[in-house]
């Protein structure tokens, strides 16, 4: 298969906005459906996948008493807690809504399914 020419990447690039500036418009009705539609499925979460995906989290939620040297804050038990409280946590660290540097870095690196399968894995814990 032999690669496009530039006029050829442009010429289909230009067919294909072409094509998008006729298209009829979806009317202004179905946009709060679609996007109700979009947040209610949510992905369900993999417990197998979410134990692979929370060893780095056991550095510091996974010791017992925990503090941070600076500054100096209680690392919260996370190992238990609600499929929903942990989902919400971890996208409101991703968002940026929730703040913590290290919490923010972390989560900025998680899908919506990571975060799924990291909340289905933990809310097993004990």
């Amino acid at each position: 298969m032999r690669p496009l020419t530039i006029a050829a990447c442009l010429a289909l690039t230009t067919a294909a906005f072409a094509a998008l500036a006729q298209a009829p418009a979806a009317p202004a009705t179905t946009a709060p459906a679609a996007a109700a539609a979009s947040t209610a499925t949510a992905p369900t979460g993999n417990a197998e996948t979410g134990r692979q995906l929370t060893y780095t989290c056991q550095g510091c939620h996974g010791v017992e008493g925990y503090k941070n040297a600076y500054p100096n804050y209680h690392v919260p038990r996370i190992g238990g807690q609600s499929t929903a409280y942990l989902t919400n946590a971890l996208t409101d660290y991703k968002k940026g809504t929730r703040k913590h540097p290290t919490m923010q870095a972390q989560a900025q690196s998680f899908s919506d399914q990571d975060i799924a399968d990291i909340a289905a894995f933990l809310s097993t814990l004990k």
